[in-house]
């Protein structure tokens, strides 16, 4: 027994020098990694770069191509009529081609205007990836705190349980209680350890899984955002969201879609959409027009032997129209589906309005249902705790039965569990919301340029 105790005094010193060592991350902390090492933001940001590779493309799709040509020719013989050369032993020909076509229908230029507005969608989409990443680092952040205030409630249970235990144990050696009470109080307390047990493996996969999101090696622990929920909601439960509104004068769901509809990414994004599919059915109709090409060359050649009247140096300039007479409806169905693909873009844009309206208000009572119940859910946890304790001390003097014990004790960690996801369902929600209104990326940076300007200050 004392090996035993002495194994455990040795394995909770290790312990708490490894949490000591520990790296400690806030949410801020881990938005901040998240954007820097994420594969899927790095993606993103590679897809902001193809975009701009694009319109570097379509520009030099406008600048004259310059090219030089060289060419050798040796004959099977050497031909002549008279003393007139008709064909040599062979030529040497080289000289320089500069040249470009060009649609008169303006296509290359709408091309360049939509690679412009494709950079621009690229940006948004980023956007949108790192407020969705960010989104996905807050619900794993939280739920590891949520793991960890569960393993702080399991152990209030198993202390509770054990000190159940052992009065049941004093009251049937006193005489005063069955053993069916201590079997009954036992088994509690069995089941008490192996939810301690649950819930710190919960917290292990927790961690590994925001680990793995963020990218973060080794052990570490997240920090409490705030000291306690009390302190972002005001006394009456209502949500206070003057941090997203700022002084609207209207029903605050009312703003809240406005913002959503005027800040959110993805709209951004598909309005560009459509003015690219616009832009490309002027690119199709485009090709009703001929296509003008231009183009000079100097060519220099030098034959052996030389003829006589040899006119070894040329320069000249070339200008072609072509215009294709007859090609199969082919111009015709790429109008048709040029015009099909906007039409589809402007559904798009009017659907995802419609599903971020809905995206808003459906956040906005999850919040308020959230606030409204977290002062219940508190006082709730202050009866049980206060019952628990009546119905034990009654227990302790035989005014009270094991199963009334039970019963307290139940209620009690029920309601605390409630407590704890009605808290975390409620800071999560407000994250959430911003999310949805499309200022999360935006207040994240800014309360870190907020946070380097104090820096600097101190």
């Amino acid at each position: 027994m004392l090996c035993k105790r002495l194994v455990m005094l040795l394995c909770g010193a290790a312990f708490c020098i490894s949490q000591a060592h520990a790296q400690e991350y806030s949410l801020h902390d881990l938005f901040g990694l998240a954007l820097e090492r994420s594969e899927t933001i790095k993606i993103a940001e590679e897809d902001l770069n193809i975009s701009k590779r694009q319109k570097d493309r379509a520009l030099a799709d406008l600048i004259p191509t310059v090219s030089v040509f060289g060419q050798h020719t040796r004959y099977s013989e050497e031909k002549r009529v008279s003393t007139s050369l008709l064909q040599p032993e062979h030529t040497n020909e080289w000289g320089v081609r500069l040249g470009n076509s060009y649609s008169l229908g303006g296509r290359e230029f709408r091309a360049l205007d939509i690679t412009r507005q494709g950079i621009e969608q690229s940006v948004f989409d980023l956007h949108t990836a790192r407020e969705d990443y960010m989104l996905d680092v807050a619900v794993q952040y939280y739920d590891v705190l949520r793991a960890s205030r569960e393993i702080e409630i399991a152990v209030a249970n198993v202390q509770r349980l054990t000190k159940e235990r052992d009065a049941a144990k004093k009251r049937l050696a006193a005489g005063t209680a069955v053993k069916t009470a201590l079997l009954r109080a036992e088994a509690e307390l069995a089941d008490a350890q192996s939810g301690h047990i649950r819930a710190e493996n919960v917290l292990k996969i927790a961690k590994n899984i925001l680990s793995k999101t963020v990218g973060i090696n080794g052990n570490y622990m997240v920090k409490e955002p705030l000291p306690g929920v009390d302190i972002i909601l005001p006394q009456q439960g209502e949500v206070n969201l003057d941090f997203l509104i700022r002084g609207c004068q209207r029903p605050p769901v009312i703003c809240l879609v406005d913002m959503a509809l005027s800040e959110r990414a993805e709209i951004k994004s598909l309005s560009l959409q459509r003015d690219i599919d616009e832009q490309g059915v002027e690119i199709a109709k485009s090709t009703y027009w001929p296509d003008l090409s231009l183009e000079g060359v100097y060519v220099r050649e030098e034959s052996d032997p030389s003829p006589t009247f040899e006119l070894d140096e040329r320069m000249y300039g070339i200008l072609r129209l072509d215009f294709p007479l007859f090609e199969g409806g082919l111009k015709k169905a790429q109008v048709s589906e040029a015009e099909s693909r906007y039409r589809q873009a402007e559904y798009s844009l009017s659907d995802i309005k419609r599903e971020i309206s809905v995206e808003v208000e459906n956040s906005y009572i999850i919040v308020t249902t959230a606030a409204s119940i977290l002062k219940p859910r508190k006082a709730e946890v202050d009866f049980a705790r206060e019952n628990y304790t009546l119905v034990s001390k009654q227990f302790q003097h035989g005014l009270a039965d094991s199963i009334e014990v039970i019963d307290a004790n139940t209620r009690l960690i029920t309601s605390e569990r409630e407590l704890l996801n009605a808290q975390y369902v409620y800071v999560l929600e407000l994250l959430r919301l911003e999310r949805v209104t499309g200022t999360l990326l935006k207040s994240f940076m800014s309360s870190q340029s907020s946070g380097g300007s104090e820096q600097e200050n101190n």
